[in-house]
């Protein structure tokens, strides 16, 4: 049986079969001493973005998506998994988030190519969400526009979304950017001032900020950007890159930054070039 048959015979049928996974599913740790974390990314789809090595459409099929996260999860080393509530519920009553750290994915309102996409509102998980279904953080993109009017709304938004979480003794991953309009849309601003900007913004919210982690790019000055704060850094990947062992020696280099904790990666581990996403997973979890 197809997984997608599986899956909706569920919902039509037992929907009470998630939440009752959810609450039995076996919680993980993180790694202990000087290893580094590895979570799976699979939130992109929430927020239009189907995209990966030059496919617009790579993430559309769902069954295809399911298999790739699956394999990835399974592979040793593997810490654990960030995702929207389908893709949590899915892979949960599958069996393949047990024995790790689930973070849920919370707004994903700011649509690829949407010219609102700042104003990006809690769409999918919120704090009392996350705590129901016993995940162990939430994830919030905090797109910062100095120009934008929705700019301060999004910061006391995401500033409350830290305080309740950190009330709930759940982990707050912001992934913030300043960012700049254009005809498509918002455009990240890349450079490393701009970075460590977007960092120094992003530690100062909540009541608190012990349980705050953040989730921030991999770039050439990235022992520049990282020095900006003191708190947790998770290394994003991007989209799928040309020359895989380039950004691997990326990644290791940016994991020798004191409070650089590890990576979370989406389209660059799921849909590698050569399309072994076992051997791609191996091949990263060498150099955490």
């Amino acid at each position: 049986m197809s997984l997608i048959r599986r899956l909706a015979e569920l919902r039509f049928h037992q929907p009470e079969a998630f939440a009752e996974a959810l609450a039995t599913r076996e919680h993980g740790g993180l790694p202990e001493d000087r290893s580094k974390a590895l979570f799976v990314a699979a939130d992109h789809p929430g927020r239009n973005s189907l995209s990966a090595g030059g496919d617009p459409m790579a993430m559309a099929d769902r069954e295809d998506y399911l298999q790739r996260c699956i394999t990835a999860l399974s592979r040793p080393g593997v810490t654990g998994f960030l995702g929207t509530p389908d893709m949590v519920e899915d892979l949960t009553v599958l069996g393949a988030l047990d024995g790790k750290v689930v973070l849920g994915s919370m707004n994903r309102s700011g649509l690829a190519g949407g010219r609102f996409a700042v104003d990006d509102r809690v769409t999918a998980y919120d704090p009392a969400g996350i705590v129901a279904s016993r995940l162990d953080g939430g994830k919030m993109l905090l797109r910062i526009d100095l120009d934008d009017p929705a700019t301060p709304a999004m910061l006391e938004r995401a500033g409350r979304l830290v305080s309740e979480l950190a009330a709930a003794g759940r982990i707050a991953v912001i992934e913030p950017f300043m960012v700049t309009p254009s005809p498509e849309g918002p455009v990240h601003a890349l450079d490393a001032d701009n970075i460590v900007r977007s960092i120094t913004i992003a530690s100062a919210l909540g009541n608190t900020s012990a349980r705050t982690w953040l989730k921030i790019p991999c770039t050439a000055d990235v022992a520049r950007t990282v020095a900006a704060t003191t708190l947790p850094c998770l290394m994003l990947g991007g989209d799928v890159p040309d020359d895989p062992y380039a950004a691997v020696t990326s990644w290791r280099d940016a994991l020798a930054q004191p409070n650089a904790m590890g990576l979370v990666l989406g389209r660059s581990l799921l849909f590698p070039r050569d399309g072994d996403v076992a051997a791609n997973v191996d091949r990263i979890v060498e150099v955490l």
